[in-house]
């Protein structure tokens, strides 16, 4: 696999890429608790709050699942 490149803003902060990196893992279906141990927090709610926003990938695929099952029925 081929690794892309990319020019990061140079306005960034340690935290402004941690918060990337903790929205991403939740978009790519990374379940709470492995996301908490990877940040070294033990508040499941602190981590939500702060870091867990979701994403439109993530509420397109709510979306369609809820046309799929109601398509079912």
């Amino acid at each position: 696999m081929a690794r892309k490149h990319f020019h990061f803003n140079s306005k960034l902060t340690p935290h402004s890429l941690r918060h990337t990196h903790t929205s991403i893992l939740a978009a790519a279906g990374v379940q709470l608790e492995n996301i908490k141990e990877r940040l070294g927090h033990f508040d499941d709610e602190m981590v939500r709050k702060i870091y867990l926003h979701v994403t439109d990938p993530v509420k397109r695929e709510t979306s369609d699942k809820f046309d799929d099952y109601m398509e079912i029925a």
